[in-house]
């Protein structure tokens, strides 16, 4: 797959492309890839992704609060893993914004080739977003493109979005988002020093730091999950929260308790995977009453884990 800069030029009328955030590279997403190339195979050209470097809600509105569902890097990474001929990682910004779904369309014939737009079964684009797929249709056999909508994504965990995942993580369902995704939703980031708190518990924990602030967190609460760091693959459980039990303040925290493991890790890299919920963040009596709570907690992970491990092995 060749990945493209924004100065590349394209030969005319020698891609069929599509275009997107592509948050998530959900399930939804594999199905537009598979039809674009199905159509660019059939046109004998080449089949071009264009995502966006940066979502244009944080361009345009900076100060919204906006978690986007994984880096750049990893949306990169699944988009190629999808095999496209091309993929171009294209900056948005706000003159991009203000050109007319027409003037897109004529910019991309005109800069990547495109000669076939396929566009997502619900995506909309250009300054005004009242315009309909019949709008573009029209725009595009006055430019000389063919304007083709790619089929509806129809599984078994339809309909599929990236603002319907956000929201099931946000509630802290990430079993339903791993549904609608086809794998975890993770997060990653570095083991850093924190309250050294969980070692006197009999359940000394990882502290996770230097997270993305661009991106969405789970909704606060414990979960279990598989922590990918060293080149392992460990299963634990992660607790979002404040710690309320222990009186640490209002810092949110990312801790994880890894099973059967005691290394040094500090500094090292770590990638979580949010197999299933556990439970939500309360405050508990005292020490006594966390020790026990814990103790379910990694009971109740081990089984999860095991049982999500044997299903997907």
């Amino acid at each position: 797959m060749r990945i493209l800069g924004e100065n590349d030029r394209l030969p005319q009328g020698s891609t069929v492309a599509t275009i997107g955030m592509f948050d998530g590279v959900h399930l939804g997403h594999v199905t537009l890839v598979d039809f674009l190339k199905q159509q660019a195979a059939l046109q004998g050209k080449h089949s071009l992704v264009i995502t966006f470097l940066h979502h244009p809600r944080q361009v345009l509105h900076p100060d919204e609060a906006f978690g986007l569902i994984m880096p750049h890097e990893d949306r990169l990474a699944q988009i190629e893993a999808l095999n496209p001929d091309m993929l171009l990682p294209l900056e948005f910004t706000p003159e991009l914004s203000r050109l007319d779904s027409s003037q897109f369309i004529e910019l991309l014939r005109d800069r990547y080739g495109v000669s076939v737009l396929v566009t997502g079964y619900n995506h909309r684009f250009g300054h005004n977003k009242g315009e309909t797929f019949e709008d573009y249709c029209r725009h595009g056999e006055q430019l000389g493109v063919k304007v083709v909508k790619a089929p509806e994504y129809l599984g078994k965990y339809a309909p599929v979005s990236s603002t319907i995942i956000r929201g099931l993580i946000a509630a802290g369902r990430v079993v339903d988002a791993m549904h609608c995704m086809g794998r975890p939703f993770t997060l990653k980031g570095k083991v850093v020093h924190g309250f050294h708190n969980g070692r006197g518990l009999g359940f000394p924990t990882a502290n996770v730091g230097e997270i993305d602030p661009g991106l969405l967190l789970p909704h606060n609460g414990a979960y279990a999950v598989l922590a990918h760091v060293g080149g392992r693959c460990l299963q634990g459980m992660t607790n979002i929260g404040r710690r309320p039990t222990l009186n640490n303040g209002t810092q949110l925290s990312i801790e994880v308790n890894l099973f059967d493991f005691d290394d040094d890790i500090y500094g090292e890299d770590i990638a979580l995977e949010f197999i299933s919920f556990l439970r939500l963040e309360f405050k508990m009596c005292g020490l006594e009453e966390l020790k026990h709570q814990l103790t379910l907690d990694r009971d109740n992970a081990k089984r999860l884990l095991n049982d999500y491990l044997t299903t997907n092995q």
